[in-house]
């Protein structure tokens, strides 16, 4: 049974004080004589060996409503508290998932039995850059999905003008200076990332996709704010609202039309290379600061500007790096509008001549690579 409450945890009778200098002595409360207390001893024990040799454990969990996270069409994210025993609390994600946008009870209890099978499969996969997915519960017919509280930001928010006005305003011109060479610095529509530091994104992402895929699962909906920066200095791929497993065929179609591939806006279905391509498009984005298909609404319009977007790159890449052979190799490899011509797989993306590991060596033997985690790590203690 879980239980969603408002209201402060209750506080715990206190636990009994043990004198350190006599291991095997325990000291009693004074409310407790000897007999009571050796009473309670046996029962506790008589408890312990009850649930060991039970095989149904159960309790009851409260999780406490924080702040809410985000909002969507599926439902609500909330920061919550998960209370434990002598008044600890674990923050953690809670996902409640709404039966507003189902026709019946019917249709959103199928449903949500796609997304328990797809969010457990996930949860045993246990990738470092994948969100780490905890239970998927039932509270009063409404399900909920527990998910780890990654402490960070997505990509969308760093890239806001304002959120880089607003660290540059605190930072003294030398640290200004040095963001702005190994980091972060303006563009034409938001922010854009130094290519080092965007590739040191993508091979995390890269990673987390090959490990999704290999176990049969496709996202279907990366951009920019279902990635987020930890405060320890790594990328994890989140919000698998939209994911699904290749195997079934019944599952609903969705996506974000400004990064999904050119064959899903044609009426495919969503595939480990169209995941791909919408790494490749959130890739342009950090590195040229603005989307090549702000304001398009039509799919028609985005199909024909993705298709030509692997020969215009050099019109939306920044002056320093438009010419950069490699980078464009890399680029077109995840962009194909033909997915034939792309990356077979996301492990190719990364170890193929042509991709994201090689670019990174090069830019270590020219001296030009930094120690992204730990950059990324100072970076965001300085973002609020």
């Amino acid at each position: 049974m879980t239980d969603l409450i408002r209201v402060p945890p209750p506080l715990t009778e206190p636990e009994p004080v043990l004198n350190d200098s006599l291991p095997s002595t325990r000291f009693l409360t004074r409310r407790d004589p000897p007999h009571t207390a050796n009473h309670a001893l046996r029962e506790l024990q008589e408890q312990f060996h009850n649930i060991i040799a039970s095989a149904d454990v159960r309790w009851t969990t409260r999780y406490r409503l924080i702040e809410k996270l985000g909002a969507g069409s599926q439902g609500i994210v909330f920061l919550a508290e998960r209370q434990g025993a002598h008044n600890i609390s674990l923050p953690v994600a809670l996902k409640v998932f709404s039966p507003q946008t189902h026709t019946t009870s019917r249709a959103y209890r199928h449903e949500m039995e796609r997304m328990a099978r797809v969010s457990m499969h996930l949860a045993l996969i246990q990738q470092d850059h994948v969100l780490d997915v905890q239970n998927f519960v039932k509270c009063r017919g409404v399900r909920m999905l527990v998910m780890e509280w990654v402490d960070g930001f997505d990509l969308r928010h760093l890239l806001k003008p304002a959120t880089l006005r607003s660290v540059q305003s605190r930072l003294s011109p030398e640290r200004v200076d040095y963001l702005t060479d190994v980091l972060i610095t303006d563009g034409p529509q938001h922010s854009r990332l130094k290519p080092g530091f965007a590739i040191a994104i993508l091979r995390e992402c890269l990673s987390a996709l090959a490990a999704i895929h290999r176990n049969g699962i496709v996202h279907a909906d990366l951009k920019p704010s279902n990635i987020m920066l930890k405060r320890t200095g790594n990328a994890k791929v989140i919000d698998f609202g939209f994911a699904f497993e290749v195997a079934d065929k019944t599952a609903p179609r969705a996506c974000t039309p400004q990064y999904a591939a050119v064959e899903v806006l044609r009426g495919a279905s969503s595939s480990p290379v169209s995941d791909l391509a919408s790494l490749g498009y959130v890739l342009v984005d950090l590195l040229c600061g603005m989307s090549p298909f702000a304001g398009m609404q039509r799919f028609a319009d985005l199909i024909t500007a993705k298709k030509q977007l692997p020969d215009r790159l050099p019109e939306f890449l920044p002056a320093e790096i438009k010419q950069d052979e490699r980078l464009l190799a890399l680029l077109r490899g995840l962009i194909a509008a033909d997915p034939a011509n792309r990356f077979p797989d996301a492990e190719a993306a990364d170890l193929y001549d042509h991709g994201a590991a090689n670019f990174q060596r090069e830019l270590v033997k020219g001296n030009l690579s930094s120690e992204y985690e730990n950059e990324i790590r100072l970076w965001l203690q300085e973002v609020e």
